[in-house]
């Protein structure tokens, strides 16, 4: 791998991490009913993190001599993620976090598996810690896809 590649990688993940935060917050406000309210805490609280996901990668893309990216280069991708015609569907904002969640945990392995190739320990260590917190989020989430009522 190149620097270029991981570069390519790091401003990947630092737009999926912003546009997480923004269905993050948006899932968070809209949902409604009993059932919501666990899992809008728990968005609510993964949002500073994946705010300082983006930071540290921003942060390593900056070390390697690039710039994060504005917002001219956004272009959403998480389509599963969107907020929900029916406020009460939390079953598939919990989906949509899934989704979100395995294509960051890809990102973060191909980031790490990269940057092992391209002996750069910086990143790799970017990599790992940001992988180690998807991959809680995740959890978190499966917990609720087995406990939340099923329509």
């Amino acid at each position: 791998m190149t620097t270029d590649e991981i570069t390519d990688l790091l401003t990947g993940a630092y737009i999926d991490e912003l546009e997480t935060v923004m269905n993050y917050q948006t899932n968070a406000i809209v949902l409604d009913g009993i059932h919501a309210e666990e899992v809008k805490t728990s968005l609510e609280e993964d949002i500073q993190e994946e705010l300082d996901h983006a930071r540290m990668l921003g942060e390593r893309l900056k070390q390697l001599d690039e710039s994060p990216p504005g917002s001219e280069s956004f272009e959403a991708n998480q389509h599963s993620l969107q907020p929900p015609e029916d406020t009460t569907d939390v079953q598939s904002v919990i989906e949509g976090v899934l989704e979100a969640e395995n294509d960051a945990i890809e990102t973060y392995q191909s980031l790490h598996e990269a940057a092992s190739e391209a002996n750069d320990p910086v990143t790799e260590d970017v990599a790992v810690t940001i992988l180690a917190d998807e991959e809680a989020h995740r959890t978190e989430f499966r917990g609720f896809q087995k406990e939340f009522p099923m329509d």
